[in-house]
Formats: structure tokens, sequence, C-alpha cells
């Protein structure tokens, strides 16, 4: 009999993902602030059902609200790094970006008395320098990757992609890609987001979304012996009203259908078990 892992993870971004796109006036930052009710709500499903998940985690998320975050922890869930700012790695420099990973993880550790071994982008992008940057802080896995859907894989370091050449792909290291989809992110179906450049409409029918995410993890369920299917939400978002039914839909249903739930910290070393990494 095949096993068919689920990774339910949570962006606990709060404030931060409002101030990073410079929307600082009272009413994006009261959408934000929603991710402290929602949060409740998730942390009391998730406890009632018996289910531990990743909550990845901003620093200023957690400075900023640490008995809600504490509150995670408390829970028994893993936390990941989420970046302090919630700003996109495209805009630093690598010195920026490695400042900004460290400070995620100081925040952290504050907060569970140890350094966070997986890391999610803010905007599920990465720079050149990324994937060294997890390396040389001993990260495990990042959850921001899209070549694959059910199996996880190993990142790579030095591809080299031009218009008019073909690809060179570089070579694989330890770190574990977890990956991920905007198809699985709540966001996109729900939110909507305007910005003087462009707008993310949402407002999707919940029990639309959520049979899609049902049918991903049946075609994982038939198609193959052992995989692994990642879920990303938002307090702020998965935690209206509605969307928590939904949400507890796609549980009970995942569960029936024999998931097994596991953090994505506890995936990731299931695969690395499988599938150990040998360098060259």
């Amino acid at each position: 009999m095949g096993k068919h892992i689920v990774c339910l993870s949570f962006d606990f971004d709060v404030l931060s993902i409002w101030i990073s796109r410079g929307m600082t006036t009272p009413l994006p930052l009261s959408r934000g602030e929603f991710g402290l009710v929602g949060s409740k709500r998730i942390l009391a499903l998730l406890q009632s059902l018996g289910i531990k998940a990743t909550w990845f985690i901003p620093g200023h998320t957690a400075e900023s609200f640490p008995e809600a975050c504490r509150a995670v922890h408390d829970a028994g869930h893993e936390i990941g790094n989420h970046g302090w700012t919630h700003r996109s790695p495209l805009d630093m420099s690598r010195d920026e970006e490695r400042s900004e990973l460290l400070r995620g993880s100081e925040s952290l550790k504050k907060l569970t008395g140890d350094y966070p071994v997986g890391y999610r982008s803010p905007i599920w992008d990465s720079t050149p320098h990324t994937t060294d940057l997890l390396l040389s802080a001993d990260f495990l896995y990042a959850s921001n990757g899209m070549a694959n859907d059910y199996t996880p894989y190993r990142a790579r370091v030095g591809d080299v992609v031009t218009m008019f050449e073909p690809a060179v792909l570089g070579r694989q290291t330890r770190l574990i890609e977890l990956p991920v989809s905007w198809s699985l992110d709540d966001a996109p179906h729900f939110e909507v987001v305007r910005t003087p450049n462009w707008i993310q409409p949402g407002l999707s029918n919940a029990n639309s979304v959520v049979e899609n995410w049902i049918l991903d993890f049946d075609y994982m369920q038939r198609e193959q012996d052992w995989g692994v299917l990642t879920y990303t939400f938002h307090p702020y978002c998965i935690g209206r009203g509605h969307r928590m039914m939904a949400l507890e839909r796609l549980i009970v249903h995942l569960r029936e259908r024999g998931a097994v739930f596991m953090t994505m910290c506890e995936a990731a070393k299931e695969f690395d078990a499988r599938e150990p990494y040998r360098e060259g």
C-alpha cells in the first residue's frame, strides 16, 4: 500500500505582507491584522483534528505579535523562516538577502529556542544567491520550487539560462525542495488585491476551490505510490468563516482517503531517507 503525505502550511504574515507592498494605511493593515483572528481559528481546528502543520513566520510577525506566534509553537507546530520584512529577495543585494534571512532566523530562535530548518520566500522567487545562503545557514529544505508537484527534489545552483542558447542546468545540492503551486495557495483564489499596476480579483467560491484541491490529492493517490502534496494558506485569508468550513472539509476528505499528515520538516527527512544526497 502506498503512502501519500500531506503538508498543511500557513504563511503567518499579518501586517508584514502589506507593509512590504507599501500599503500602510489603516484598511490594508486591518486586513493583515485579521490574521490574528484567523490563526486562533486554525489552531483550534488543527487541535481538534490532531494535526501538526508548518507555519512560516516573518521575523516582523514574530517580534510584533509574540503571543500569537508563541501559541503556534506551544501547539507543537513547526515554524519556518519567511524572511524578516516580507520583502522580495529580488530587490536585495546578496548581503541584504543574507541579512534578511539571518535576522528572520534569529527572531524565530527567540521564539522557539531553535533555528528553523525550512525556508519559504515571501514571494516564491529566489535569486542566484538564495540556495547558497540557505546551505550556509544549514537549512534542510525550501518550499518555493514548482518543478514537480508530488515529488520533492534537490535544489540546483549554477543554472545558465539565456534567450538564444540551450539551457545549461547546474549541479544539485543537498537542499531539498518541497514543491508548491499557486493553484494550491488560498490567496490568489480568495483575496482581492489592487495596486497601481495590477489587480488580483480573488473572491472565488470556496467549495469550487476545495474541489480542485481534493482532486490534486486524489490524482497523486491514483498515480503515485509515494508522494508529498503541500497546501499553502494564510490565516488572514483562509480564516474567514466559509473558508474555514472549506478547510475543514478538505482535511476530513484527505483523512478519509488515507492521507498521512506531516510537518514539512518530517516530510523532508523522509524524502532524504528515501533518496540520500550523493555529492557529485
